[in-house]
C-alpha cells in the first residue's frame, strides 16, 4: 500500500510492509521492543529517558539520532493481548511518524505487519518526507532479514 497526501498543504504518506519472522510469536513478540531490538537492528540505540532503564513498557520515551538530529520517541502501544505494538517519534520542525506493528502467529513462525504514517511539519520538509517514505516502502526483506539472522544466531529460530 502507498499513498502520499497532502492536506492544507502537510505531506502525509503511508507505507506497509509485511514480512515473516522465523520463530514462534512469543519468542518474536518482545524482539520488537525497543530495548530488545538492539539485539537484530544495527545501529539501533536508544537513550531511555522513561523509565530510567532500559525497560519496554507502554509510555516509555526515549531518543534516538537519526543522522544530524534526535528524534523523541513514544511507545503509545504495546498491547499483547491484541498483539499490536505501536510509537510515535518526532524530529522537530521535520516529521512526526507513527509506526504500528501487527503480529500474529503463522505456523510455526510469526506474521509481522508494519506501517507507517509520516506527517511533515513544514513544507519544506515535504520532499525529505517523500524520501523516507520511499525507504518505508522497501524496508521489509531487510527487516525480515536482520531479525531472521538473529533468530538463527541466536538459536531461537527455524
Amino acid at each position: 500500500m502507498s499513498a502520499a497526501m497532502s492536506h492544507r498543504g502537510a505531506v502525509h504518506t503511508r507505507e506497509q510492509f509485511e514480512f515473516i519472522a522465523d520463530a514462534p510469536l512469543d519468542v518474536a513478540w518482545p524482539l520488537f521492543g525497543a530495548d530488545a531490538e538492539r539485539a537484530w537492528a544495527p545501529d539501533w540505540d536508544p537513550a531511555f529517558i522513561w523509565p530510567a532503564t532500559a525497560t519496554d513498557e507502554e509510555g516509555m520515551v526515549f531518543k534516538v539520532v537519526q543522522g544530524d538530529r534526535t528524534a523523541v520517541w513514544v511507545n503509545t502501544g504495546l498491547d499483547r493481548l491484541a498483539n499490536r505494538i505501536q510509537y510515535v517519534y518526532v524530529i522537530p520542525d521535520l516529521v512526526v511518524t507513527v509506526i504500528t506493528l501487527r503480529l500474529r502467529q503463522s505456523g510455526p513462525a510469526t506474521h509481522v505487519a508494519v506501517t507507517y504514517e509520516r506527517t511533515a511539519l513544514a513544507d519544506a520538509a515535504g520532499e525529505a518526507v517523500k524520501q523516507m517514505a520511499a525507504r518505508d516502502k522497501i524496508a521489509g526483506p531487510e527487516w525480515a532479514r536482520q531479525i531472521n539472522h538473529y533468530l538463527r544466531d541466536a538459536g531461537l529460530g527455524r
